[in-house]
């Protein structure tokens, strides 16, 4: 792990150390304290100074979008109160200082079509030859885990073998982002594709090379999310759905990401409940559930955009709006 270097050295790293002992998640906490630190390294203040208005100057310092510098701040200013439990302050000097407000965030979003599409491109391309065929395939299964269950990426590759049940045609996903188990039944369609690999897989794999993990590639070695990515990207370059993230006024319109394949299910399950004439507001406990959302509201923002062909008009609505101006 790359090493603090300012004079909060050896209190940063004991912050780190507090916070994985209870649980937390502190990979993003790292990366906005790692920039925290060189920030001091390079200024060089004396420690009595870290007033309000030094951490005034680096919030107007740090480049990047408002987002980017709220997510450099707020484990600052948490890594402080914890400064201030511990005595070394006798006040958070961040406390009063105020968020940048940032922009709204439009996730891309596919239709039930597109994704049909991209999940053919997907299979289409996997290559026969035995050197190939295991990652290819476990690939595959990665993104149509996304896309049918609306896992987050790192939620299949992560699965073991036995957090498949066959017998109910369930997996159950441990250790999630918000570190809360779940147990979510997959579409038959999913379950058999799933079926279809282990028996590959014991075929393939020499004994030598059997491992716990789920999705793995010929060597037996768990799939890389850089290589699901780059996957996900050519079917989508394939599909013509290609976009680059464009910011309109106070509002970013994402490109399209293997994230975004969840977002998708959200969104076109809620548009199915709706074309059937139940309520979308109804079915948001169970979607809340399935997906593994900790908080409520995280679903319903899922109703914000109804279907992809909102999104697109949003997109172009701005777009030509912009031009205008």
């Amino acid at each position: 792990m790359i090493q603090f270097e300012s004079f909060h050295k050896a209190q940063l790293e004991n912050y780190l150390k507090y916070r994985h002992a209870r649980g937390f998640e502190i990979r993003s906490s790292f990366d906005g304290l790692l920039k925290y630190d060189r920030y001091l390294r390079d200024k060089k203040p004396v420690e009595e100074y870290l007033s309000p208005s030094f951490f005034l100057q680096m919030q107007a310092d740090l480049t990047g979008e408002n987002r980017t510098v709220n997510s450099i701040i707020s484990p600052v200013r948490s890594f402080f109160q914890y400064l201030v439990r511990q005595g070394c302050y006798q006040a958070n000097p961040l406390m009063d200082i105020p968020p940048l407000r940032e922009n709204a965030i439009i996730p891309f979003v596919f239709s039930a079509k597109e994704v049909d599409q991209i999940l053919t491109n997907i299979k289409d391309a996997i290559r026969t030859e035995e050197q190939y065929f295991m990652k290819d395939f476990s690939c595959y299964l990665v993104v149509l885990l996304l896309a049918r269950c609306g896992l987050r990426i790192s939620e299949p590759l992560r699965m073991q073998l036995h957090h498949y049940r066959s017998t109910e045609k369930s997996i159950y996903i441990e250790k999630t982002k918000f570190k809360k188990d779940r147990l979510i039944p997959v579409p038959l369609s999913v379950a058999t594709e799933i079926e279809n690999y282990m028996s590959i897989r014991k075929v393939l794999l020499s004994s030598d090379k059997q491992t716990q993990v789920l999705f793995v590639n010929d060597n037996g070695m768990p799939i890389r999310a850089d290589k699901v990515r780059k996957v996900f990207h050519l079917a989508v370059n394939e599909a013509g759905l290609a976009q680059s993230r464009q910011i309109f006024f106070n509002t970013n319109f994402n490109a399209p990401t293997p994230h975004s394949l969840r977002h998708s299910f959200a969104v076109n399950t809620l548009k199915n409940v709706k074309d059937r004439g139940g309520s979308p507001q109804n079915a948001l406990p169970i979607l809340a559930t399935y997906m593994g959302h900790v908080k409520y509201w995280h679903t319903v923002e899922y109703l914000k955009v109804v279907d992809a062909g909102q999104h697109r008009n949003l997109l172009n609505f701005a777009n030509s709006h912009a031009k205008q101006t």
